[in-house]
């Protein structure tokens, strides 16, 4: 039986005490930070236990959570009233969402792809998140073709106000290509309405992709409420990123929620996502 099915199934209360030490958890990692974890970072044990998971997801000391699991109208196969009672339970709140949708988009299909988004947004508001956020998208390779998927977010994004959600957009490194002379990612930003559409700078990725993530905030203020903290692994481990600046610039322009992403590992997911956890519980300048 592989490890992780192991380290799953030892997620009781008895079983916490001997995977982490009790003054591990509950001395340094319960917080009243609303420190948020995108579940991608531990893809694997959600797969194979996601109720196991959430359980230890939260006794490490996370209370809000981004999704990645959204099919057939089930997230991580549990209905949204579940889900949603499930994670309060432990203390937890989802806040956000990454969602596909359709992956290529047919203007001349427009409603069928928008009515796949009113369902979304419609699962989406039961379970209480604020934000539905595209987490990628194919690289046009003119400005017209990007402008047609500006204005398809436009669109998903007045279905989801009605839902009382705010849609957005997640970067990678290749948004900030130039199309035409111009950076993808700014030309976005610039071609949606910021009632509309919202983005959550994926701060890894933006600096992978030749941007200075605090100059980028500071750039295009107000147009991130949502970030990922990211790193090469776990937070901190790269020693590449200015966390402290980030975070500073972040609130300054007017970010609300957070989340830990790790997608690569020096330990078990879980054992990172809980020192990625610890490091920012510790750093001052983290609210």
């Amino acid at each position: 039986m592989n490890k992780r099915r192991d380290f799953l199934k030892a997620s009781g209360a008895l079983a916490l005490t001997t995977l982490f030490r009790p003054s591990d958890i509950f001395a340094d990692s319960l917080a009243k930070k609303p420190i948020g974890l995108q579940l991608y970072s531990v893809r694997e044990d959600m797969s194979e236990d996601p109720q196991g998971t959430l359980r230890m997801v939260s006794s490490i000391g996370y209370k809000s959570l981004e999704t990645a699991n959204y099919a057939d109208g089930k997230v991580y196969g549990m209905e949204p009233v579940f889900f949603k009672n499930y994670i309060q339970d432990l203390g937890m709140k989802l806040r956000s969402a990454h969602v596909g949708g359709p992956r290529s988009y047919d203007p001349a299909k427009k409603d069928e792809a928008l009515d796949w988004w009113k369902k979304a947004a419609a699962d989406h508001k039961i379970m209480g998140a604020k934000y539905l956020i595209k987490p990628s998208m194919p690289i046009p390779t003119t400005l017209k073709e990007l402008d047609v998927w500006c204005e398809y977010y436009n669109a998903i994004g007045e279905i989801t106000k009605k839902s009382g959600l705010l849609f957005g957009f997640h970067n990678h490194a290749r948004e900030f290509e130039s199309i035409e002379g111009k950076i993808m990612m700014d030309h976005m930003i610039a071609y949606t309405d910021p009632k509309l559409v919202c983005f959550e700078l994926d701060v890894y990725w933006a600096q992978k992709g030749g941007q200075d993530p605090v100059e980028y905030l500071e750039k295009y203020a107000g147009r991130f409420p949502v970030l990922h903290i990211k790193d090469e692994e776990e937070i901190g481990a790269s020693g590449t990123l200015d966390f402290k600046a980030i975070f500073e610039a972040a609130y300054k322009q007017g970010m609300k929620d957070y989340f830990v992403e790790v997608e690569r590992y020096n330990f078990e997911p879980l054992e990172s996502v809980k020192q990625s956890f610890d490091y920012l519980n510790k750093a001052s300048y983290v609210k």
